[in-house]
């Protein structure tokens, strides 16, 4: 019986892949690296993180994420990761977030694991 229980569990936990979009639609995302120059939790959240990201020529940008409970301010500093800086900004606890940092891992319970490239890469360089 335990057996099956397990299996359910892991079942459960498994997420269902989004609905398909064609490559027009996956153009639209703009991914690019940034370099997280600083880093500070936000007031009043447990979850969120205000990140100062440096793009290069495109500029610094504010993006804040959810990633206290796993990662410290000082972890993340000089970190050079991947984001989508053409989403919409958005208010949380009232600051705006100007893109979202790209991370892999769909359980919210988890740690994300951050893309880093293999070799230093120009701030603001895309994915392609």
């Amino acid at each position: 019986m335990w057996i099956l229980k397990e299996i359910c569990d892991i079942v459960n936990h498994m997420k269902e892949p989004k609905s398909i979009i064609n490559h027009e639609e996956f153009s639209k995302v703009d991914v690019r690296i940034g370099t997280i120059v600083e880093v500070c939790r936000v007031e009043k959240s447990e979850k969120l993180l205000k990140l100062d990201v440096d793009f290069g020529e495109l500029g610094k940008r504010q993006i804040l994420t959810g990633i206290a409970a796993w990662c410290s301010p000082e972890e993340l500093v000089g970190m050079q990761t991947t984001f989508v800086i053409n989403l919409e900004p958005r208010k949380m606890m009232g600051l705006e977030s100007q893109g979202m940092i790209f991370a892999l891992g769909l359980d919210d319970n988890k740690k994300p694991v951050f893309l880093l490239p293999k070799e230093p890469v120009e701030n603001g360089e895309g994915a392609r």
